[in-house]
């Protein structure tokens, strides 16, 4: 008996009767943006990070107490945004390599050190990347303030400033002009260095202007900041709107 094949090929035309845009596609995105956003600026014997405490969806507040900073070890902090359950993942996984690395070498893992293995294990997943943005914050071996941001993909950068996350147009151009005195048309004032307390003052101030434009961002900053002493916490509240 004769088969007609045609009768098995997929018939890809949409009716005459159904335009394109009734056409619905059952698709699946293992992604999601849960916003929040990471401000960070390091010093000569400082690096201070923050990070909104806001986790949201769209116009959905999932909670108003989230910290988005991550202490792994007394002289480095970890900030994290963008999809939650890959942050927690990602987080666990190098928490777990640093226990490692601490029972065969019986020693803390170094900042440089960390910042290359979060460069690694964000590489080791290019082709199915983790929908994050990072910052390692810390002092280096001399005790000066280091700075880490990535990209997707594990790309990684030592700055002076950073801002990442769902707010960072609105925050990198300012701690570019003023962390980093860029563009600053007095050459005088380019060279000034911000002291510790300024540079506090200036992550409060650029959350609290994101805070206007931005919906994802807000609720409160949880600020961790990183001295020869030790890693202090501060909180300081933002509009919850």
């Amino acid at each position: 008996m004769a088969v007609d094949l045609r009768m098995f090929q997929r018939n890809e035309q949409v009716p005459a009767t159904m335009s394109s845009a009734d056409v619905q596609h059952q698709r699946f995105s293992p992604y999601a943006d849960n916003g929040g956003s990471i401000a960070a600026i390091a010093g000569e014997d400082y690096a201070i990070i923050a990070g909104d405490t806001r986790l949201s969806a769209g116009f959905n507040i999932y909670t108003r107490k989230q910290t988005k900073l991550f202490q792994l070890t007394p002289h480095t902090v970890f900030g994290s945004t963008g999809c939650w359950c890959d942050v927690l993942t990602f987080v666990k996984m190098m928490e777990a390599k640093l226990r490692m690395y601490s029972y065969e070498h019986n020693k803390t893992m170094t900042t440089e050190a960390i910042s290359q293995l979060v460069s690694v294990m964000l590489y080791h997943k290019r082709f199915f990347p983790y929908y994050i943005t990072n910052v390692v914050c810390g002092l280096d071996e001399n005790g000066k303030g280091v700075i880490y941001s990535y990209d997707p993909v594990g790309h990684r950068d030592s700055v002076i400033c950073s801002g990442t996350g769902s707010a960072s147009t609105l925050i990198q151009p300012l701690l570019d002009n003023q962390a980093a005195r860029k563009n600053i048309a007095d050459p005088e004032e380019a060279k000034k260095k911000l002291s510790k307390e300024e540079a506090i003052n200036l992550i409060r101030d650029a959350f609290n202007s994101a805070t206007e434009r931005s919906i994802q961002c807000g609720d409160s900053i949880s600020m961790s900041i990183v001295t020869k002493k030790g890693i202090e916490s501060l909180e300081f509240a933002l509009r919850k709107d």
